[in-house]
């Protein structure tokens, strides 16, 4: 392989290539170090780049992505490598309890001293998570079917784009309406306990994953092959009963990844559940009690402590952390095999 290379890339881009990779090791390394030096082969870096892409533009370009892709993938491993290591001291100290011990929360001790327990955290975002979900999912395959199947040309052509835009709007205007009017409104017009509440934090936290649940959702419906759909309509049936019985049913993988993608961006979100839960750590009693005046998630108490946190309780934290990335990495990689098991069922592969 490597003399295939050698045979079809000029001896000056195998040295441009090169050159690059030894600058990128270089940069690392010293950024590593803290030298304050490692803008020397930066700039290096980004002068041989130059002079590459006016003499080899083509080989430039392969080796600038080869080289995002190595960037990003590296990212991920450093990121999962800080949050474990990080994570260790909680876990040593606190142990299993840290998962399923009580309510303690003694943010007040310092050093390596203090009790604490994510349990509180981890239910309240299970409820908020499962309101969200049971708000988004109905509505956004209802959505995605209205907009795949059903809708005119010109209906579909002006709410797509409009859905999609609602993707793009800063969480921080959710979580600032859902205070001022929704918290506000459950308060003054059913008296809940607290004027922060699991439900209405997941109300809009569905509100805000919807247009991720239509997105992903009317794709999967629009790839299903129009052969299926006219092979339906010729023998008699109707267009609700085609979409019902065959178009559903043909991308039900994927609809069911637009599901798990839109519980993941539940699961993770921050400052709208951080502007409207009340930050008071402890379970509901009933524990289904989403009107109850208890009101934290693993995102919210990282977002609302980390600023003052130090010794175990920012391991504490930091084990929240980890555990939101590998359960959002895990639905993310779920719904990507979902998604590509639909691709091979309606390739004709599986």
């Amino acid at each position: 392989m490597i003399d295939e290379y050698s045979s079809r890339t000029p001896d000056g881009a195998i040295t441009m290539h090169l050159l690059m990779g030894v600058l990128v090791l270089a940069v690392a390394v010293l950024f590593a170090l803290g030298t304050g030096l490692a803008s020397v082969p930066l700039l290096g870096l980004i002068a041989v780049t130059a002079y590459g892409w006016i003499r080899y533009e083509g080989e430039t370009a392969k080796a600038l992505t080869l080289l995002a892709t190595a960037l990003t993938v590296s990212i991920l491993a450093l990121i999962v490598g800080y949050l474990i290591w990080h994570s260790l001291p909680a876990i040593e100290k606190v142990g299993l309890e840290l998962f399923t011990g009580g309510t303690s929360w003694d943010a007040e001790a310092s050093g390596d001293t203090g009790s604490f327990s994510l349990t509180p955290m981890l239910m309240g975002t299970a409820l908020t998570t499962l309101i969200a979900t049971a708000i988004a999912a109905p509505l956004g395959i209802a959505g995605a079917v209205f907009l795949s199947e059903l809708a005119p040309p010109r209906v579909r052509a002006v709410v797509k784009p409009g859905v999609e835009l609602l993707a793009g709007i800063p969480s921080i205007t959710y979580g600032f309406v859902g205070l001022t009017l929704v918290n506000q409104y459950f308060f003054m017009q059913f008296q809940t306990p607290a004027i922060a509440s699991y439900f209405a934090a997941g109300l809009m936290i569905g509100l805000m994953a919807l247009p991720t649940v239509v997105t992903v959702a009317e794709d999967a419906l629009s790839s299903v092959p129009e052969s299926m759909k006219g092979g339906s309509l010729a023998v008699g049936s109707t267009e609700w009963q085609t979409t019902k019985s065959v178009t559903l049913p043909a991308a039900l993988s994927g609809v069911s990844a637009a599901v798990l993608l839109g519980v993941g961006r539940a699961m993770g979100e921050t400052m709208a559940a951080t502007v409207m839960l009340s930050h008071t750590k402890g379970f509901p009693s009933p524990f289904f009690d989403v009107f109850s005046r208890w009101g934290e998630t693993l995102t919210t108490v990282i977002a609302f402590e980390a600023p003052n946190a130090g010794g175990l309780h920012e391991s504490v934290l930091f084990a929240a952390g980890a555990v939101l990335f590998f359960t959002v990495m895990s639905l993310s990689i779920a719904a990507q095999w979902i998604e590509w098991r639909m691709h091979r069922k309606l390739g004709g592969d599986a």
